[in-house]
């Protein structure tokens, strides 16, 4: 597995319930600003393998992405589950729901270096 899957892969395990994290935000962490397309492929890819909450992650504007209309319920239901408000546009507050590290302590740690 490449270091940037990884960092990717362990960024969205640690983001706890009742919070997003935006695509960019996680590329971003990983270490690679400019690769928000590459976290969806991965999320996409890797979500069931590696178990991930994958209804975590959103798009910088706050919006739900999934356009498919059963997984895009299922996330908003997930959301809601945890406490996130969703509007009926798919949208979320991110000032009110974003998670943001606040150190390295909370981030993510990797044995692999960047």
């Amino acid at each position: 597995m490449q270091p940037f899957t990884r960092q990717v892969i362990d960024i969205i395990r640690s983001i706890p319930a009742g919070c997003v994290m935006t695509y960019g935000q996680i590329a971003g962490m990983a270490g690679s600003p400019r690769a928000a397309r590459q976290v969806v492929r991965i999320l996409h890819s890797s979500s069931r393998a590696h178990k991930l909450p994958w209804h975590r992650v959103i798009n910088a504007k706050g919006e739900v992405a999934v356009q498919e209309e059963e997984s895009r319920f299922e996330q908003i239901m997930q959301l809601q589950h945890e406490g996130v408000e969703v509007d009926e546009d798919g949208k979320v507050d991110l000032d009110r729901f974003q998670f943001r590290p606040s150190s390295s302590a909370d981030a993510p740690s990797s044995t692999e270096p960047r």
